[in-house]
């Protein structure tokens, strides 16, 4: 392997040679987190987002509206493998969850830290109620998770050895992270801080990280095509959410959801690794870690709308440098009540990440709490926070769309569209109508949109959503098959009526361009 110029500085990512991996300890915190997830694993139904997804990997492609191409591709595959039920996606979001608690760990002995440091950093981020429920449901976020703190440790080797192959290694990383989800662009953008803010920035005058930028562009470059190809409709949807879906971001609120969300008894750990790590006592690596997570916080309240826990791949290297400096500064006493405060607080609510409970004794434990739903989009919340509530209604709705279409002709059923308003609804019907014989489903919502009304012209369509005053503009003919009563979904996917078109009025092609919906 050839060698670039080695980065000299004063200081080395950790505190000499790391201490061995307590691979014992990590295994079993991964273990445990994963048993976790096993025990809340389909106790509540499909989420919109893993219907659309599942959706998707009949439409394998190098991008999608609203996401690069890697989790489906991932998704496919693991489908293709387990089977197109719930519990094999389940597992593999778990899977990834598990990997983030190793990772972490192993972070926190390249930051120098021994058995105790690597199983804290471990406990803390797996039971931190963001990444619990993150890591419950399959989507790019579970694997956003993993792959930052894969690239926090490519970024240490790469600081520690500074030869090419290490920074293309770091390269690869932060590539392949870029296919899952572009928000690897603010990593980049803190690993350039950490490097300036580092003694490590003599690396810049070296061709390591030039060549690293290169290769993670290398590896984006085919979502980058297929955006340029396709219009450039994931830049669309992005103006679109910041401009009608999300709320204004305020800064004190996405602060106190920080150690909310993080688990406000383990909130010492990080803020710990925060000021450690600024303070250079964890090494560069630690200082390299609290910059990332400045420049993402940063890059979030410049935005101006961001959820809370968009920020959180970015904790991975802040619970190895708390965990290393609190190893440390505290005795074994001390140690033991920490684990002690870090465990029980997160066991405790666990319940508001992770399916646990029955629906009803969820609702019951969370008034007890003084809690109430609420979001940070601009719609109306029910009973249950948004990422339990959207996991309920689909079985009902897609049953009225197969009623629906058993009322069809043979004739008309040929040649039948199932519109939906959102991508949930669509991926409900694709995924769960499949066993009732339904037909493929059709949206104007994100890459349902790109993905066409399908061949040829209807005879019948049946709608999902609308009222006879809309639906009648479109055709001759309406009848309404029911409407949809899931008392725990979300307000606007409750009482929708279930309607069957006859005789459109106007082409679905033509119609199509102003059906186009990116948000």
């Amino acid at each position: 392997m050839t060698r670039a110029a080695p980065s000299p500085a004063p200081e080395a990512p950790g505190a000499g040679p790391p201490p061995p991996l307590a691979a014992g300890p990590l295994l079993g915190v991964a273990a445990a987190a994963f048993a976790l997830h096993l025990a809340a694993l389909t106790r509540y139904g499909w989420f919109r987002d893993e219907l659309y997804y599942a959706a998707s990997t009949s439409r394998l492609d190098w991008g999608y509206v609203d996401h690069p191409p890697l989790s489906i591709a991932v998704l496919a595959l693991v489908r293709a493998v387990g089977g197109d039920g719930l519990a094999p996606i389940r597992l593999a979001a778990a899977l990834a969850g598990a990997a983030t608690v190793f990772l972490t760990g192993a972070l926190a002995r390249r930051l120098g830290g021994g058995a105790f440091a690597q199983a804290l950093a471990a406990l803390g981020v797996a039971l931190a109620p963001v990444v619990l429920g993150v890591s419950h449901i399959y989507s790019m976020n579970a694997l956003d998770l993993v792959l930052w703190a894969a690239a926090l440790l490519a970024l240490l080797g790469a600081m520690e050895r500074g030869t090419t192959g290490r920074w293309a290694a770091l390269g690869v990383v932060l590539g392949v992270g870029l296919l899952n989800k572009i928000s690897v662009l603010w990593l980049g953008a803190g690993i350039a801080a950490a490097l300036l803010a580092t003694p490590h920035r003599r690396a810049l005058a070296t061709p390591g990280p030039w060549l690293a930028a290169l290769v993670a562009a290398a590896l984006f470059a085919p979502y980058v095509a297929w955006n340029a190809a396709h219009g450039w409709p994931t830049l669309e949807f992005m103006a679109n959410a910041r401009q009608h879906k999300m709320t204004t971001l305020e800064p004190a609120r996405f602060l106190l959801d920080q150690v909310l969300h993080m688990n406000p008894a383990a909130a010492p750990v990080w803020l710990v690794g925060l000021a450690a790590g600024l303070a250079g006592r964890v090494g560069a690596g630690g200082r390299a870690f609290a910059v990332v997570w400045l420049a993402t916080l940063a890059i979030l309240l410049a935005s101006g709308s961001a959820r809370a826990s968009y920020l959180a791949p970015a904790y991975a290297g802040l619970w190895a440098a708390g965990a290393v400096a609190l190893e440390r500064a505290t005795a074994r006493r001390g140690r033991a009540a920490l684990v002690t405060a870090v465990a029980l607080a997160g066991l405790a609510a666990a319940p508001l990440a992770l399916p646990l409970l029955p629906v009803e004794a969820f609702v019951r434990f969370q008034r007890a709490l003084g809690l109430a739903p609420r979001t940070e989009e601009r719609h109306a919340m029910g009973a249950l926070p948004q990422h339990y509530a959207d996991m309920h209604g689909w079985e009902e709705m897609v049953a009225l769309v197969a009623e629906a279409h058993a009322r069809l002709s043979p004739e008309e059923r040929a040649r039948c569209r199932v519109f939906g308003q959102n991508y949930g609804e669509a991926g409900a019907v694709d995924v769960l109508g499949r066993r009732l014989g339904l037909p493929r489903a059709i949206s104007g919502h994100n890459s349902y949109w790109l993905w066409g009304p399908g061949a040829g012209e209807p005879e019948a369509i049946i709608a999902i959503g609308g009222d006879r005053e809309g639906n009648a503009r479109f055709f001759e003919e309406i009848e309404i098959v029911g409407r949809t009563a899931s008392p725990w979904s979300m307000p606007y996917e409750r009482g929708l009526d279930v309607w069957i078109g006859r005789r459109p009025k106007v082409s679905l092609r033509e119609a199509w361009p102003a059906l186009r919906r990116y948000i």
